[in-house]
């Protein structure tokens, strides 16, 4: 099989590239920009295109496919040459489904906890050496590639992105995915710039959910109240409603409670056992039982930027979290103060995305930070231009959050500096970014 992608370099794209160059495919490429950590571990696999930008000459008649990935436009030169040839042009949730669609596809979907959801379910699966195909949005440890697509596995997990499949198909992903058995993990509002109004954004998951055959099952979050109406209203389908894991903390670890007694974690937080129980019961569905479930989610670690532990001595632990939503950011910062509860917390994030650099999205913060001692928000003036954004004052931003005390930041050095300071005064005694 012969296959070219247009806009190589994603996230997504060059790890489904990779994953095709493992089963045997022959793989070309494009983009007009690649960067690492995409651009080393093309070239390691030998499919780094040799010039960057478009070449309308690389799409021939002897393609069997053409995948077009979100970062290409609908002028894109190379995608014009394909439509010309009347080749086969995918979006790769397209060629995923493709890929899959003779077997078990477990879908997760939700505003968040996407990807600690699918990871968990991966992790389980392999552990327990359950073979399945995979794709998820984040670096697993002892994971080469986050896409896998095999001819013996019968299952595969996806993780479920509600944003839009390619620049010339207009369906969220998770509906291309036509899931078996479905996840959704919470609805918060996100991607104002596709979904303009929350009604619009919920009715997307109602779709997914209604997508699940009478034979599959629908896992939902009960905490949530837009998920708790959803539920009554399918049923065409098993629904399974999930909240959080019975635990608990001691000595800074977090325990599993349980009939066969007690599991530590290597993860904490309400979130994540939030998340693991939804992973749990996605693993029943394919007939894992909790006591092997229990043994293995035991040494999960965690995704890549989902809480991870930068570093940690006796006095202080340094987190990363992907945590750009308001739901996100503000269970993060719980999360953390509740595993320590005697040690001061700052937290600092970045408003990068579309939606949170929009003067009227920014509402969506009030309060997210508040369980924090010291609350510290950056954002990029150029990130605004270059979203081609109205221009954001720093007061604005202040307001959003309703705390007295935030500190807000526009410049990174200065930033710096004064993370240099906390340190310093050792104030700073766990730190999100």
């Amino acid at each position: 099989m012969k296959v070219h992608f247009i806009a190589i370099g994603g996230s997504a794209m060059h790890n489904l590239a990779i994953a095709l160059k493992i089963k045997g495919f022959e793989i070309t490429g494009s983009d007009d920009e690649i960067f690492d950590p995409a651009r080393g571990r093309l070239a390691k696999y030998g499919i780094l295109p040799d010039d960057i930008g478009w070449h309308p000459e690389k799409i021939t008649a002897d393609l069997d496919a053409v995948i077009l990935g979100m970062h290409a436009r609908e002028d894109n030169p190379e995608l014009l040459k394909a439509k010309e040839l009347g080749l086969k042009i995918y979006s790769y949730p397209e060629y995923l489904y493709e890929q899959s669609k003779d077997k078990t596809r477990v879908v997760v979907g939700g505003s968040h906890g996407k990807t600690t959801i699918t990871s968990m379910i991966i992790h389980v699966l392999q552990n327990l050496g359950i073979d399945c195909d995979y794709m998820v949005g984040a670096q697993l440890e002892g994971f080469e590639v986050m896409v896998r697509l095999s001819d013996t596995a019968k299952v595969m997990v996806i993780e479920g992105d509600e944003y839009l499949t390619s620049p010339i198909d207009r369906r969220p992903k998770f509906h291309v995915y036509q899931p078996i058995i479905g996840i959704i993990s919470g609805i918060a509002w996100d991607h104002i710039n596709v979904f303009p109004t929350f009604e619009n954004y919920v009715e997307q998951f109602e779709i997914f959910a209604k997508m699940i055959p009478q034979s599959g099952q629908l896992i939902y979050c009960q905490e949530d109240e837009e998920l708790r109406k959803l539920g009554a209203k399918i049923t065409s389908t098993t629904c399974k409603p999930y909240g959080i894991h019975p635990y608990v903390i001691r000595d800074g670890i977090t325990y599993l409670t349980h009939d066969g007694g007690e599991t530590p974690l290597q993860i904490f937080g309400k979130h994540n056992l939030m998340n693991l129980n939804a992973a749990r019961l996605a693993c029943n569905a394919l007939g894992v039982t909790d006591e092997h479930f229990y043994e293995a989610i035991a040494s999960f670690k965690g995704a890549s930027k989902r809480l991870e532990l930068v570093a940690k001595r006796a006095d202080c632990a340094v987190y990363k979290d992907f945590a750009h939503s308001p739901s996100k950011l503000k269970a993060t910062i719980n999360a953390v103060r509740e595993q320590y509860p005697d040690r001061k917390l700052v937290a600092c994030m970045e408003l990068h995305t579309f939606s949170s650099l929009t003067e009227e999205f920014l509402r969506q913060y009030a309060h997210a930070m508040d369980e924090a001692d010291t609350a510290i928000v950056y954002y990029s003036p150029a990130a605004v231009a270059h979203k081609k954004l109205p221009p954001i004052h720093p007061e604005v931003i202040f307001n959003a959050f309703q705390r007295k005390d935030l500190v807000v930041y526009n410049d990174s050095e200065t930033m710096k500096n004064a993370g240099n300071g906390l340190a310093r005064d050792r104030i700073a005694a766990d730190v999100l970014g």
